[in-house]
């Protein structure tokens, strides 16, 4: 896959070595040419000097055919310019910015824009928001026979309260990171974008509810995992 990278400090240098040591393409783009030398020297992908939201910029990139963008420069403005930009003018679904302010972080979340707010979060969390991931066991009862999981929940669930999630995977929703913070789930509790989930799940159920999860919502509740129970 195709992945744009704005910014070639500590965060996006880490994002490209790490994007494309698993396979990936990257540009990197910087205004600052001495930046690249962040980059080990095997690096491939393309280094374009200039500004993140300038369109001949974003082109030579080669931001038409991305995945997904991820702005991790210095400036909040830029971050967020060059995400809408990404996501507006190129359609680029999966966008990411890195934010220094929590509060406007949260503002431009509301506003449909993932945002991470770099004094609670780092580079990993960006990757959770570019790169399609697989389940995360987080915790293993000591029978095995239960686990603590995060597992991706497919976007078609945002605005979806999690007591519907729960009844469908027939599982229980442990806890929601949101905007770095952890939320216990309460009655009509909604998943948002950006909301990591942790279920508790029987271990071997597992593959059954990652196949629920990532499709759209269910109301048909005669699915397998109902009927186990």
């Amino acid at each position: 896959m195709n992945y744009v990278i704005m910014g070639c400090g500590r965060v996006g240098s880490f994002l490209a070595r790490t994007l494309e040591d698993t396979g990936h393409s990257v540009a990197i783009v910087d205004r600052d040419e001495s930046a690249f030398r962040r980059l080990p020297s095997s690096f491939l992908g393309r280094r374009i000097v200039g500004v993140g939201f300038d369109r001949e910029t974003l082109i030579a990139a080669g931001i038409e055919e991305a995945f997904a963008f991820a702005a991790v420069s210095s400036g909040d403005n830029s971050n967020i310019l060059s995400a809408r930009v990404a996501r507006e003018t190129y359609g680029v679904e999966r966008v990411v910015a890195r934010i220094y302010d929590p509060g406007r972080a949260e503002i431009y979340q509301r506003l449909g824009i993932p945002t991470v707010a770099t004094v609670r979060w780092t580079a990993d969390q960006v990757l959770r928001r570019i790169v399609p991931q697989e389940s995360t066991a987080v915790h293993h009862d000591q029978s095995g026979t239960l686990a603590i999981l995060e597992i991706p929940v497919h976007p078609a669930w945002i605005g979806h309260a999690y007591d519907e999630l729960e009844q469908v995977t027939t599982s229980r929703v442990a806890y929601v990171s949101r905007l770095s913070t952890g939320i216990l789930p309460r009655a009509g509790l909604v998943h948002q974008e950006g909301d990591i989930v942790h279920f508790v799940v029987e271990s071997a159920r597992r593959e059954l509810i990652e196949a629920l999860l990532s499709q759209g919502p269910h109301t048909d509740l005669t699915n397998p995992l109902a009927r186990e129970h």
